[in-house]
């Protein structure tokens, strides 16, 4: 029996008093000397071991995987499913807790919580434990209610040649403030305010048929959805009220109101701010309201995909309204505002850095262009958006300048061949228009596709980037590389973790042709062609969100402290036991992505 075992160390405080009582009771302590192997690579385990005090080296033949020191534990792999991933050696005099393999088995039968910890794969661990963790005002659990716990009232139609003011009458007794508008096979929207402006703003009689009134371009969700789905599609659409369907028609409406009465935040009422800004002052209000928002979402446990998405949404209706109240005529019936880097992919939360740019359909005056590209970048440099350290903005003129130019430009850096042009070249592959001529970036694009189609040595230059930085293997003090720390406990989780999966799965879409920008939606079309296993896929695209939901954090921390140097670095001493297990298989993935990605490309032969 141990009595010193600390029921506090993840994941033993999923554990309820009872079952730690009965862990403690089952618990020996065993001694192992330096050199000694603990559990050998591809054997089972009797135990499960907690390290007491000492260090034990996770080592794949001879490479060192990690070092492990007091309240980690190893190695579930080894005691649940029979074989362990590593060889884990004492690397000094060390003494472990040995709890039994019959007794973990028995808790994870019964804990779902504990039982997490000992999944094989990235991505079931990592939504287990994001759903174990106490989110304040338990914001994950509303959002993953669904649409028609929180909807209410009855759905109400009217034909489309009933008047205007029966319709009204219609609305009114059945207590609703939006009706469905029947009009031979299309089904339309007519609410309060649109009869308000009706009668009173544009003087129709109140005998004008609901149908002059009604909106037929109907933003509607399922019954079945998640809240959080309906939550982005407000944001998206900048709607304060969907339709909501069931059984193949419709069954009533969600208002921003029944969201409001669920949780605290305001993502779907800041594009409403954004629309209506008259000036830059007023934008800049909204800028700083997605900017707390971001903040307010991962405080109250919304998962860091979802906040990029609702961040992405918001940030692009800014630029488009932005664009909306600099751009003079001739630049907005001649250009597209397109966005690249993570905010192109959909992928950033807190703002780094501004990574836009101009594609026009030819030359527009030369003082407008100017005067343009100040104003904008000028602007969101006011917003707090920070400059772009590699200027990939619209005051570059490089970036901002005719589909023709940007065509040659591209073709000019794929000659090159150097880092700095294949970097170039995928910040513009992440590319998306936001307004005006926006079949220009595809354009642009399909001529950039085309110019790679075929060109193996070209491809296999652009994949080296992704050896920019070395992924590190997961120690204590002093066992991290260098290369992407700047300290002897911490790790730049952007080149160690982002950059490598996100440029690796660039590079896989641009060898096929695929154009989606987020790594997601990429990785999913790379399965569906078969260019890899739906297992590998999903581990890859989670192990990306565990380096995002751990940036985010830092980011966090870094806007608090009011200064964005070290906004990715990663202190593993200052995480939890399976915080760090996390973080070390999710390292782990990428070590295997890489290897994929320079096998495929031979990246070895530059």
């Amino acid at each position: 029996m141990s009595t010193g075992f600390d029921a506090q160390n993840p994941p033993f405080d999923r554990l309820t008093q009872q079952e730690v009582e009965e862990l403690r009771a089952a618990t020996d302590i065993g001694y192992f000397t330096p050199g000694e192997t603990i559990v050998a690579s591809g054997r089972p385990s009797d135990f499960l071991h907690v390290v007491i005090k000492g260090a034990v080296e996770a080592r794949d033949g001879e490479q060192l995987q990690g070092v492990l020191g007091p309240r980690d534990s190893f190695d579930s792999r080894a005691l649940v499913h029979g074989a362990a991933g590593e060889d884990f050696v004492a690397a000094e005099e060390t003494l472990c807790f040995l709890v039994p393999r019959a007794t973990v088995q028995g808790l994870i039968a019964r804990n779902a919580g504990f039982a997490a910890f000992f999944y094989a794969d990235v991505s079931r661990k990592l939504e287990a434990f994001s759903d174990a963790r106490k989110a304040e005002g338990g914001m994950e659990s509303v959002l993953r209610s669904r649409v028609r716990d929180a909807m209410h009232g009855r759905s109400i139609f009217i034909d489309a040649s009933a008047t205007i003011e029966q319709a009204g009458h219609a609305m009114r007794e059945g207590n609703s403030n939006a009706a469905f508008v029947r009009d031979g096979a299309r089904i339309g929207v007519v609410t309060g305010m649109n009869l308000a402006k009706a009668a009173v703003l544009k003087r129709l009689p109140l005998e004008t048929p609901v149908r002059e009134v009604t909106h037929f371009d109907v933003v509607a969700v399922d019954e079945d959805d998640f809240l959080f789905e309906a939550l982005l599609s407000m944001t998206r659409h900048g709607k304060r009220r969907l339709a909501v369907r069931s059984g193949g028609g419709f069954a009533g409406f969600l208002e921003d109101i029944d969201l409001l009465g669920r949780f605290a935040g305001n993502s779907q009422l800041i594009p409403g701010r954004i629309d209506r800004a008259r000036g830059l002052d007023e934008l800049a209000v909204a800028a700083r309201e997605i900017q707390d928002q971001v903040e307010r979402l991962h405080r109250q446990g919304m998962k860091v995909e979802v906040i990029a998405e609702i961040t992405s949404d918001l940030n692009r209706r800014l630029f488009v309204r932005l664009f909306e109240l600099v751009a003079p005529p001739s630049i907005r019936e001649q250009g597209c505002l397109i966005l690249m880097g993570s905010e192109g992919r959909g992928e950033q939360t807190v703002r780094t850095d501004q990574d836009n740019g101009l594609l026009l359909a030819g030359p527009v005056p030369e003082g407008e262009l100017a005067a343009f590209r100040e104003g904008f970048s000028g602007a969101l440099d006011g917003f707090g958006f920070p400059p772009c350290p590699g200027n990939v903005m619209v005051r570059n003129p490089l970036w901002s300048q005719t589909a023709e130019g940007m065509v040659r430009q591209l073709r000019h850096w794929v000659m090159e061949r150097t880092p700095e042009a294949a970097m170039n070249i995928a910040i513009f592959l992440d590319g998306v228009a936001l307004t005006g001529r926006m079949a220009l970036l595809a354009e642009t694009k399909a001529e950039l596709f085309a110019m790679m189609r075929g060109e193996a040595v070209v491809l296999g230059r652009f994949a080296l980037l992704i050896e920019s930085f070395a992924t590190p293997s997961l120690g204590v003090l002093g066992t991290l590389m260098a290369s992407v720390g700047v300290a002897d406990d911490a790790i730049d989780i952007k080149k160690a973790g982002i950059f490598p999966i996100v440029h690796g799965v660039r590079t896989m879409a641009l060898e096929k042709g695929i154009t989606a920008t987020a790594t997601a939606e990429r990785m999913e079309a790379l399965v569906e062609g078969r260019s890899f296993d739906p297992g590998f896929g999903r581990d890859v695209v989670n192990a990306l969100r565990v380096f995002m939901a751990y940036r985010l954090t830092t980011q966090l921390e870094a806007v608090r402290r009011g200064s964005v140097e070290g906004e990715a670095l990663l202190r593993p001493s200052r995480m939890t036991a399976v915080d760090r297990d996390i973080l070390r298989d999710s390292l782990r993935v990428v070590r295997q992505f890489r290897e994929v990605i320079a096998a495929r490309f031979r990246t070895s032969a530059f």
